[in-house]
């Protein structure tokens, strides 16, 4: 009998989380994958802390039910800051969330940490405490942008980046810190642009290959690495530059994005 493969569920608000799929999907490529982007109400960096919640553990617990999921990665730090506590609690698989890297970030920098995330991931309490707790000898400089996302977006669909743009987003970390972290995962897409941006003296972090890590040692699979499980991608709205997109997922090895509206 075959052995059945087991099922992972992605979960973000747009193709930021491709980002940590990537790193999972190059430890463990043997594994199912379903990818779903809530794009109906992206950006979620502006939604309000009771929609976001109802909206993630509302999809979540359907497509769980109905993929028979055996584990759930929340790949968006704005959804992870809020919303892993109550989805823990309605599930009885493991939900692996995505923290901005502050702690690894505090512990490798000489002079001051940036961190680049989104605005509801700046204000978050979940984030000063990360600062509080692994941050105290070392000053931490925030940059919330959502413009920042939406460039991540468009590059994945073949639009080049404005480095004009980008220098004014982080100018406010220019010269002033050694390591910054990528806090969104939208923001590994765009990562080398960053980096030409910051130097190369600067150290960018994030949270991906630790997510990945994390799924490996919790399901515990090895199976035929050889073997390419399936990949599917569903979004909760017709997601823009849809054909553009598509090329892009497809070389991920995703079949194209097929539309899953959430019913509240």
């Amino acid at each position: 009998m075959a052995h059945q493969q087991a099922k992972i569920l992605i979960f973000d608000s747009g193709v930021g989380g491709l980002s940590v799929y990537k790193e999972i999907v190059a430890k463990c490529p043997q594994l199912d994958y379903l990818y779903i982007f809530d794009n109906q109400a992206y950006p979620y960096g502006e939604l309000e802390h009771d929609v976001l919640v109802s909206r993630v553990e509302a999809l979540v617990t359907s497509l769980v039910a109905q993929y028979a999921i055996d584990l759930v990665v929340i790949a968006c730090n704005t959804a992870s800051t809020i919303v892993l506590p109550s989805l823990r609690a309605k599930l009885s698989i493991p939900v692996v969330g995505v923290v901005p890297a502050i702690k690894p970030a505090s512990s490798l920098a000489n002079q001051a940490v940036g961190l680049i995330a989104t605005p509801a991931t700046i204000t978050r309490p979940y984030t000063h405490d990360l600062i509080r707790n692994f941050s105290q000898r070392k000053p931490v400089e925030l940059i919330g942008s959502t413009r920042l996302v939406d460039m991540a977006e468009e590059k994945l669909r073949g639009q080049a980046i404005d480095f004009n743009e980008l220098h004014a987003i982080l100018a406010p970390l220019i010269n002033k810190v050694d390591v910054a972290v990528l806090g969104c995962t939208h923001f590994p897409l765009i990562k080398a642009e960053i980096q030409q941006v910051l130097s190369e003296k600067v150290m960018l972090i994030d949270s991906g290959e630790a997510i990945a890590r994390r799924v490996e040692t919790l399901l515990a699979t090895k199976g035929d690495e050889n073997q390419m499980g399936k990949r599917e991608i569903l979004s909760t709205a017709p997601p823009w530059e849809e054909g553009a997109l598509n090329i892009a997922l497809e070389e991920l090895g995703f079949t194209p994005v097929r539309y899953y509206p959430l019913e509240i």
